[in-house]
């Protein structure tokens, strides 16, 4: 892991291979490591930038200035510009895929194609994010997640059957949740605030002319295909991609489908 300053906050990330640039956003409650088996695979001809989100990984709590997504994106392109990147293609997978988007509308002229993944990037439906805000409440109180809340959030991220074909998946991410606890526990209450009180960045979409696919687990809950399809139908000339037997974190419960789509899109961008 590299770390890079930002308005006094360390940011910590990947910078691995060498190529053309591929610029990584994970999921929230994740972290940089959530991208390894694509990672493995494209640093063979591709440069592998992964940040840790703000109060992820090794990446230290968000900066004060940084209090939305679009803030956030203007973080991301400050460590573009600190490592002399001009353009990139960018790989988004749910709040990943959010601030991207913010960031290949701020710079269109430095994104040169984006994969949103288990994403959307409209408002986060008011009913959801009451749910979420609530635990998020909780958290805060309690600088830690209580395991019967951990058992509600687990489900989430995965397809139906992931306990069964991916109990190491699984078990890791639990551990995960468990370890989460103190100052730490609530730093990432304060980006999770950020994620689900987003803007509504829908309508802009349809300004986005760059090559665009649209992945998504079939058995995604918190982001289902219905508004990924909505996304695509949106943004003009985008591809459309169901992933099977997958749910939110598809890239890892189906990484072999994943880094195969991911391959073949990017060897169009680069041709």
């Amino acid at each position: 892991m590299r770390t890079f300053q930002v308005n006094g906050k360390t940011m910590a990330f990947q910078d691995v291979g060498s190529g053309p640039v591929v610029l990584f956003g994970h999921s929230y409650l994740w972290d940089s490591q959530m991208w390894q088996p694509q990672v493995e695979a494209l640093s063979q001809q591709y440069r592998c930038i992964v940040p840790d989100l703000w109060a992820h990984g090794q990446s230290e709590s968000a900066p004060d200035q940084t209090k939305t997504l679009q803030d956030y994106a203007d973080d991301i392109l400050a460590l573009m510009d600190h490592l002399d990147v001009e353009s990139f293609s960018l790989v988004g997978l749910s709040v990943g895929g959010m601030w991207g988007v913010e960031l290949a509308l701020k710079a269109p002229q430095r994104v040169k194609s984006l994969v949103l993944m288990d994403t959307f990037v409209g408002y986060e439906p008011e009913v959801t994010k009451a749910k979420y805000f609530s635990m998020f409440d909780t958290i805060e109180q309690m600088k830690m997640i209580p395991e019967p809340m951990s058992d509600a959030i687990v489900p989430l991220f995965f397809s139906n059957n992931a306990e069964a074909e991916h109990p190491d998946l699984i078990s890791g991410f639990r551990q995960k949740l468990a370890s989460l606890r103190g100052e730490a526990a609530v730093e990432t209450v304060k980006i999770g605030r950020m994620v689900f009180n987003r803007r509504d960045a829908f309508d802009d979409i349809e300004k986005l002319t760059l090559p665009t696919l649209v992945m998504v687990g079939m058995e995604d809950k918190p982001r289902p295909p219905l508004e990924a399809q909505l996304m695509h139908d949106a943004i003009d000339g985008s591809r459309y991609q169901l992933i099977p037997q997958a749910g939110h974190i598809s890239n890892l419960e189906q990484p072999a489908v994943v880094t195969e789509a991911l391959q073949q899109f990017l060897s169009v961008v680069y041709a």
